[in-house]
């Protein structure tokens, strides 16, 4: 039987989440991010270099990213941030992420 994670979202991701002006996304992501209870880490991909240590799902039609990272030890699923993914671009999730990071 799979336990069941709680869900923390950190201010980041609060803040990305708050960007997100289509409550219809809006809605996907937060549904997309409750499934992260069960099995997350079955879920997405295992991140490299600088996001070395969280995962990565997409939401939304393949354009959202959701950065996220596992606490086994709490039962915890740490979402560190949500936003779009544009390759080569500074607003792309990663990138922001990676300099937020960095700080």
């Amino acid at each position: 039987m799979s336990q069941e994670y709680s869900i923390e979202l950190t201010t980041i991701a609060l803040e990305m989440l708050s960007e997100i002006k289509d409550q219809r996304h809006l809605q996907l992501l937060k549904k997309r991010i409750e499934q992260l209870q069960i099995n997350p880490e079955q879920q997405g991909k295992a991140l490299t270099d600088k996001l070395k240590g969280y995962r990565s799902i997409r939401a939304v039609g393949q354009r959202y990213r959701i950065i996220y990272q596992i606490e086994q030890n709490f039962i915890v699923v740490y979402i560190l941030g949500v936003g779009l993914r544009k390759q080569g671009s500074r607003k792309d999730i990663y990138n922001r992420l990676e300099n937020f990071l960095e700080d």
